[in-house]
């Protein structure tokens, strides 16, 4: 005898996802549902949600890794329930780690001896990485005043307009002045010779970047190294410097290996450098790397045995996963210098093509350089009748991501395009880009400039408050009318969408 049933109306598992009430209700946004629903609809909801994200490998910029290898990723979600801090329960992950922080000393040209190890830890970032090198200065340079029954209640600390923002949050939170060497019109990184008059007796350290992330430039740490190390002579100081080599430090060992900016320098004491971005790695690790264990304070590192043995922790964080440190390793021994270095040219060869079709269109300047970041940082000759941030506001049509944005103090007036070439950025990509670039640019010529519109916007406006007799309208209220209206006339004329 066959038995049968009817299935009940919760008993969902027959049903299809797209049949359930669950795809008719909205999920709730702030408070925690009260009932359980089922997996497949849980993921289905969200991952048809997360559709309407950009696509990462159309994210021009990021400098963050978006592929590695299928090989890499099963490391990856091997080892994703594992807690990196957990070092008595996870040793070989933690020797992974050691390991890496030797390779990438010795990269820098770290002074060490054959069997001697090296003073660094992994972290979440470069920000975070750059928070530790920081604290390290302010302690040792605080530990000398103390010593020498001076102040040390003002420490501050030099570096240009161009650096991240990060740079200004360790300054911030930490309580140390920062001072900013400004930027100027076709010299968009920190002058050294600016940068070495700024520094007094209470500067704990000088930031040079190797990288900027304005438009990937290097700066010239060799030249101020030697400048400070004549300032020091005659002063009697002992600023040193910190290379904030987030992007560039997995690029100028390949392509640039004559270049002296790293531990080859007497005054470079710490560099910190990202994992996620040229290191190759998904997002969430970097990189700190000392130049001895006198210039990492003692007291900082704290030690803790709760999880098993004695074990030293110096990070912001404390729980995280091993994954990313696993990955790196990956790539390290996986390509080794000559992989990196094939991989570092192929993003340079790149990058040029890319310049050199934008160069042809004969309507931008190229402001990135062609040593540093492969990247390439331009803007529109011709600004009378649009701007970059339109450009950028319309290849988001074709999928592509290309940021505008303004250059700091003393170049606000400057405003760039930047597109960022990593690894998987291929040629086809580079000559699909400039064929949207034009498109837009011929699609932008046809319609009425931006800025003769909001002319004839505010007099409209202004006509009327004077034959109304109204209020004043504010700045911001006034940029909306005029936004309003040149977007209602841009959709009035627009004929056909872009597929």
């Amino acid at each position: 005898m066959v038995l049968s049933k009817t299935a009940s109306e919760s008993d969902v598992s027959i049903h299809s996802t797209f049949a359930s009430r669950y795809v008719r209700t909205s999920l709730p946004r702030f408070k925690m549902p009260e009932n359980s629903i089922p997996k497949e609809a849980a993921y289905q909801i969200i991952n048809d949600e997360l559709m309407l994200d950009g696509n990462p490998r159309l994210n021009l910029a990021s400098f963050v890794t978006t592929w590695m290898e299928p090989e890499c990723d099963k490391l990856i979600m091997a080892a994703i329930n594992k807690n990196y801090v957990d070092m008595d329960e996870y040793p070989v992950t933690t020797e992974l780690q050691n390991r890496c922080v030797n390779m990438i000393a010795h990269l820098f040209n770290a002074p060490l001896g054959d069997s001697e190890t090296a003073v660094g830890v992994g972290t979440v970032g470069s920000s975070e990485a750059i928070m530790l090198a920081g604290l390290a200065f302010k302690r040792k340079w605080q530990n000398k005043r103390k010593a020498e029954g001076k102040p040390y209640d003002k420490p501050n600390i030099v570096t240009g307009a161009n650096v991240q923002v990060c740079w200004e949050k360790f300054a911030r939170y930490f309580e140390v002045e920062l001072k900013e060497v400004k930027l100027r019109d076709g010299y968009y990184v920190m002058d050294p010779v600016k940068a070495v008059e700024m520094v007094d007796e209470n500067t704990i350290c000088v930031a040079a970047i190797l990288g900027s992330t304005l438009n990937g430039e290097f700066e010239d740490v060799k030249l101020l190294n030697d400048l400070l190390l004549k300032k020091n002579e005659e002063t009697g100081w002992d600023t040193s410097i910190h290379v904030d080599a987030a992007s560039g430090g997995f690029i100028a060992p390949f392509l640039n290996p004559e270049l002296e900016w790293d531990f080859r320098l007497p005054l470079v004491k710490s560099i910190n450098v990202s994992g996620h971005k040229y290191g190759l790695v998904y997002a969430g690790i970097g990189w700190v790397i000392w130049r001895s264990k006198e210039d990492l304070p003692e007291e900082l590192i704290f030690h803790i045995n709760y999880l098993g043995a004695d074990q030293p922790t110096f990070t912001l964080n404390f729980s995280k996963g091993s994954s990313q440190v696993i990955a790196q390793y990956y790539q390290l021994i996986r390509l080794g210098h000559e992989g990196y270095r094939n991989i570092m040219e192929n993003c340079r060869e790149n990058a040029t093509v890319l310049k050199e079709a934008l160069e042809k269109t004969g309507r931008f300047n190229i402001v990135s350089k062609d040593d540093g970041v492969p990247l390439v940082a331009f803007s529109l000759k011709d600004h009378s009748l649009h701007d970059e941030f339109e450009v950028s506001d319309y290849l988001r049509r074709f999928g592509w991501i290309v940021p505008a944005y303004t250059m700091p103090p003393d170049a606000q007036h400057v405003t760039v395009l930047r597109v960022v070439i990593r690894e998987d950025f291929s040629r086809t990509l580079a000559e699909r880009l400039v064929f949207d670039i034009e498109k837009v640019l011929h699609e932008l010529d046809q319609l009425p400039s931006k800025l003769t519109t909001a002319a004839k916007v505010t007099a409209v406006v202004d006509e009327k408050k004077v034959r109304n007799g109204a209020v004043k309208k504010t700045a911001l209220e006034t940029q909306r009318e005029i936004t309003d209206a040149w977007m209602k006339f841009v959709q009035a004329r627009k004929t056909n969408g872009v597929c």
